[in-house]
């Protein structure tokens, strides 16, 4: 453990202002205030936050994120309070601590919930001061580095995905390099420790069947810039077991397959010496196609600039070649911690700046639109990929998104109010559908419509956890009014039926006993099936009766066309029975169920997907048929998707097609919509799967169809 005079010394030795006496302090007072607490290695719990002071004064950090590193476990882990941290400490160091300050009382909350709501609040705290992500990160570096003390598997594992999962990408974001590939390999040894000794014992073999192959290259490639008059340093290493990990995953190739294990890094001094550099590898080796990426002229979101190639290099090898200037190398290594150089005469790049935060205000927009804190945690794990394409807009402005991003996305990622109006998109001059997918270097220009709302199926083909976040946003509150107007149907209908007159005076009156605040909080409450019509009432006429249910069936109107549903064979007496909202089966489909505790069965045809998630649980499926024998007639809901011409007439044609086959129209929803078609979901009540496949029939041969399927959602 690094004694007190120590890390003082460390820190004066860059940054000679630093205030000691405030590390001193900070030093006895964490030592105090933990006292006899010990870790799981057994050793005082007091290394750990030295070990994180340590590891910040490694970066060059200032003398408050020193403090902080000494600080961040003394609010949470012993009696010392925030009031006692900045009456000591001054308010600077009181709010990064209390940034890096995990919850530590959630109330009835899971795991995720807990872990979430932590996130939620680092990133708000960060917001404010990017050094409280910085803290955290050492803090979870040296757990990582401890890790195997913990004795529980569960917990490792635990602890080893959420870094993975979070702080790996946030350190990513960042851009401080070292720290990030060590907390993934760390965390790769706990996740699939066989896959990671299985590549270290493959790349061993390698180095003793091949000798010094990293040697020899690096000194064939020094000779090639020294003969083309190039002065630069050249230095290499293969690459870690997760990288090449991944890359076997994400080639579906095996280790003998991957050719790329090496990677070799140039410095040079100046921008354009990178492009003569690079010029010299491309002249005198072979390129891999389609492996050439200009971090120069198109910077990571983290402010990172390099040049990334691939070659068959020296002896027939083939070698990754990362090419940057001395200043582009020292923000690569430290990231945003590079901000603490300057003061050693470190440039800032005026192109980058501020770069490195765009995706952390990018993170407070998802806050705004998240439903809660682990939707929050959802959206944030989607925007940050590592990998990403770079499109710009009619004017030129650059947008950088993750891999597989749509028009959608790129609406959402220019403005909020851009995604949620979107009606189409142009992509180099051509109309798209908004699913497009994006490659790099496309221009898109999004048509806007005021007329536009969000459409809930963006959200099964967008990316980036923004947009995501608007659309559910949307979502919710289309929700919310439909559940608000059924609720209020179902409570005015309950009223009515027993003979009480309904007035929202009376409904405000007891709207508290639902722990809601307003009629509408109450109708939607109802809406969605947690409470019901009658509670409402009886809160309301505490002394009504409930009328006997024959009474109640009398007063119902009947509706012509509508019988019982359908018996099933295979079902126990008395069960109840749900028809699946997502395949809609008829008869005539092949079915099966699948049994919920206290729900009853819910029938699904035997091609649904939504099977595939009960694969693993084969004693809740049940073996069912539809009882045909019953000759009465009968009508049942099915689900078609039409995508239709967008020319007048075209509605009317299609209902016509569908009346004339004998079927009725029970619901229609437009799903998208263009200058040239509109897609469409249709609910078609038929009796049985011959009536449907003739009316699918029918509409096919339409010549304003594009096309019609059965739909399962």
């Amino acid at each position: 453990m690094m004694r007190q005079y120590e890390l003082v010394e460390r820190v004066k030795s860059y940054d000679p202002a630093a205030d000691e006496e405030a590390l001193n302090r900070a030093y006895v007072f964490s030592m105090k205030a933990h006292g006899n607490q010990q870790r799981a290695s057994g050793d005082s719990y007091f290394s750990h936050p030295v070990e994180v002071a340590g590891i910040l004064s490694e970066k060059k950090l200032d003398s408050a994120s020193i403090v902080t590193g000494l600080l961040h476990d003394t609010v949470e882990d012993t009696v010392a309070t925030m009031a006692d941290i900045e009456g000591q400490f001054g308010g600077e160091v009181a709010r990064l601590v209390d940034g890096v300050t995990k919850l530590s009382q959630l109330d009835l909350v899971s795991d995720r919930s807990m872990q979430a709501e932590n996130f939620r609040k680092l990133v708000l705290a960060m917001s404010q001061d990017i050094r409280v992500l910085i803290v955290k990160l050492a803090d979870r570096l040296h757990n990582m580095r401890t890790l195997n003390f913990i004795r529980s598997a569960d917990k490792r594992r635990r602890i080893a995905r959420e870094t993975m999962d979070i702080y790996v990408p946030l350190a990513e974001r960042i851009g401080i390099r070292d720290w990030k590939e060590e907390l993934e390999d760390l965390a790769f040894a706990e996740l699939n420790p066989d896959a990671r000794s299985s590549i270290l014992s493959r790349l061993d073999f390698l180095r003793k069947r091949g000798g010094d192959i990293v040697g020899r290259v690096l000194e064939e490639l020094r000779g090639t810039f020294e003969r083309n008059g190039v002065k630069a340093d050249v230095s290499g290493r293969e690459k870690r077991p997760p990288s090449i990990w991944r890359k076997m995953q994400r080639n579906n190739v095996g280790f003998e397959q991957l050719s790329d294990i090496m990677a070799f890094r140039v410095l040079v001094d100046t921008e354009e010496e990178c492009y003569r550099a690079l010029g010299v590898i491309h002249s005198n080796y072979r390129v891999v196609p389609g492996r050439f990426k200009d971090y120069i002229s198109l910077p990571k979101p983290n402010g990172y600039r390099s040049l990334h190639t691939s070659v068959m290099g020296p002896f027939k090898e083939r070698i990754e070649v990362q090419i940057r200037t001395w200043e582009m190398h020292d923000v690569a290594e430290l990231g945003v911690a590079a901000h603490w150089q300057h003061k050693q005469g470190i440039p800032t790049d005026k192109r980058t700046e501020g770069m490195q935060y765009r995706w952390l205000r990018e993170l407070l927009e998802i806050l705004d639109h998240a439903g809660g804190a682990e939707e929050f945690l959802e959206h944030t794990k989607l925007e940050m990929y590592a990998d990403q394409v770079f499109c710009f807009t009619p004017k030129g402005e650059l947008q950088a998104l993750p891999a597989g991003s749509t028009a959608v996305d790129f609406a959402y990622a220019v403005h909020t109010d851009i995604g949620n109006t979107c009606v189409g998109a142009k992509v180099n001059g051509r109309i798209v559908p908004l699913r497009t997918e994006l490659r790099n270097g496309d221009q898109v220009e999004i048509i806007t419509s005021k007329a536009q709302t969000p459409s809930p199926t963006w959200e099964s083909f967008v990316v980036t956890g923004k947009a995501r976040a608007c659309i559910r946003r949307f979502v919710r509150g289309q929700q919310r009014r439909e559940y608000t107007q059924l609720g209020r149907e179902i409570v005015e209908k309950v009223f009515r039926e027993e003979g009480y007159e309904f007035t929202l005076k009376a409904i405000e009156g007891v709207v508290k006993n639902f722990h809601c605040r307003t009629p509408d909080d109450l109708f939607a409450e109802v809406g969605e099936g947690n409470s019901t019509g009658t509670e409402v009432l009886h809160a309301v006429f505490p002394g009504s009766k409930k009328r006997g249910w024959r009474e109640r069936m009398a007063l119902r109107p009947r509706r012509k066309g509508k019988k019982r549903p359908v018996a099933i064979k295979g079902l126990t007496p008395g069960m109840a029975v749900h028809i699946a909202g997502c395949c809609h089966p008829i008869p005539g489909d092949r079915i099966v169920g699948i049994q919920t505790t206290g729900k009853g069965v819910t029938i699904h045809t035997i091609d649904c997907e939504t099977l595939e998630s009960f694969t693993d649980m084969p004693e809740r499926w049940v073996d069912l048929a539809w009882d045909v024998e019953d000759e009465e007639a009968r009508l049942h809901n099915a689900r078609i998707k039409v995508i239709v011409a967008n020319e007048p007439g075209s509605l009317g044609v299609l209902s016509t097609v569908v009346g004339r086959e004998g079927g009725n129209i029970s619901n229609l929803k437009i799903m998208d919509r263009s200058a040239d078609f509109f897609e469409m979901l249709i609910d078609i009540e038929v009796g049985d799967i011959k009536q449907l496949t003739d009316i699918i029939a029918a509409l096919r041969a339409t010549s304003v169809i594009n096309s019609v399927e059965r739909a399962h959602v």
